[in-house]
């Protein structure tokens, strides 16, 4: 139990990680390209607001399914 405790540790530090990183480059990308043209900010914010949920799903998914582990073994 200990070994896989510290798997779900890292795995969930992991994924909190790796969507930080993710929403940070769509977000980034929306406000480069709303800089370079600011007529398109309705769409590009459209798309950012659903471009972000996406990316932040996988994190989410494997912290269940890490979580689901340390409870099944």
């Amino acid at each position: 139990m200990g070994l896989v405790a510290i798997a779900v540790g890292i795995v969930a530090g992991l994924a909190a990680i790796a969507g930080a990183f993710g929403v940070a480059i769509v977000v980034a990308n929306t406000l480069q390209g709303v800089t370079r043209q600011p007529e398109m900010r309705g769409p590009l914010q459209t798309i950012m607001f659903i471009g972000v949920p996406l990316v932040e799903a996988l994190p989410i998914f494997a912290i269940v399914i890490a979580f689901l582990l340390l409870g099944n073994i």
